[in-house]
């Protein structure tokens, strides 16, 4: 297993994190996804520590709270030290039916931390993240919320998922600004088959330092290898009965034509393709992999150990690219003449130094 840190800060994090979504009943939605109970989530999570994986991802809305309270018993369970695991879950979604129990207010945050402690059967959690744009609350309360608890030590590092790129711009330079802790990462889709926060999530990331955690590698299974252009459904596959998420499936059939004789040749399935292909990107500092079974979790352990060869990655890049968008081809149109100087002037200043 390899590490990095999580964006700009000292915490080394695993390039893989188990995600939990699994965990939990398996009621509303969350029954499309997986209902693994405390024994089978023991085993998931022994096998992840085992494997090297310190990075475990939750969030208060899976399975309405009961995917936390999994995980926190698992480590309980299997006797794991808290200091030895990177914890990260998440608040926003509603988790009751009054006025105020959803959102990322000041008070549902509050209310929502606690519940989470509880839950988890610990003191602090390592990661907390804004799980969604709430368009009431200004960003300024959130943000205050979030730093209180920073200050009193209940809450390590904050973060959000599935924001737009402006928002997390306007929120960092109001943290700035007002000396509030800051968003230390994006957790958001990112895929093979679904590159679109490549064009204006990504050049933000890398600009400001914020680590990227992916969320559905696989396109919610799309890319597990159990579909095709020939076979568009699969039984027992989450996507067959949660089409979730939105991918352009014409591209996502010519990517997985292409993923498919790269396997042969690793002797692997196409979802450690898929994998691996996103931890070549040096923008990914984490990639989420949940199960519902242990050879599901084994299979993409074991994609932190295929070598994508040069050749190999230029060729899923190219299938998998982003149809052009304005202003991306016109931005490289009138680049490239300023562009080319300038970089062969630096090569000069290299060389001659």
């Amino acid at each position: 297993m390899k590490y990095k840190t999580l964006g700009n800060t000292g915490l080394l994090v695993s390039q893989l994190c188990l995600g939990t979504m699994t965990f939990g009943g398996g009621k509303g939605i969350y029954e499309h996804i997986g209902d693994v109970d405390q024994a089978g989530a023991d085993q998931l999570v022994k096998a992840s520590i085992d494997a090297g994986i310190n990075f475990f991802d939750t969030a208060d809305v899976y399975s309405g709270g009961e995917s936390e309270a999994t995980l926190g018993q698992a480590f309980k369970n299997l006797g794991i030290a808290r200091k030895d695991v990177v914890l990260a879950t998440k608040v926003y979604s509603r988790m009751g039916p009054g006025r105020n129990d959803v959102g990322a207010s000041r008070g549902h945050i509050m209310d929502a931390v606690e519940a989470s402690l509880k839950r988890l059967q610990t003191d602090h959690i390592d990661l907390y993240q804004i799980h969604a744009t709430d368009t009431v609350t200004p960003v300024e309360e959130t943000l205050r919320a979030l730093d209180d608890l920073v200050r009193q030590g209940k809450v390590r590092y904050v973060g959000v998922s599935n924001w737009q790129a402006w928002r997390i711009a306007t929120a960092l330079g109001v943290s700035a600004r007002l000396n509030l802790a800051k968003f230390n990462t994006l957790q958001a889709y990112y895929s093979i088959a679904g590159r679109d926060l490549e064009r204006e999530l990504v050049p933000l990331l890398e600009a400001e330092k914020l680590g990227l955690l992916v969320w559905s590698p696989l396109a919610g299974g799309l890319l597990s290898g159990k579909f095709s252009r020939e076979n568009q459904s699969a039984d027992g596959s989450r996507r067959s009965g949660f089409d979730f998420p939105i991918v352009d499936k014409e591209r996502a059939w010519d990517v997985i034509d292409v993923m498919r004789p790269i396997a042969e040749a690793h002797g692997c399935s196409p979802a450690r393709i898929a994998l691996a292909w996103l931890l070549s990107k040096p923008v990914v500092t984490s990639v989420l992999v949940g199960a519902k079974r242990l050879s599901q979790l084994e299979d993409n352990i074991a994609a932190v150990d295929i070598e994508l060869s040069d050749d190999e990655i230029s060729k899923l890049d190219e299938v998998s690219q982003l149809p052009p968008e304005y202003p991306g081809w016109m931005l490289a149109t009138q680049g490239a003449d300023r562009l080319g100087p300038v970089d062969l002037w630096a090569g000069k200043m290299l060389s001659a130094s």
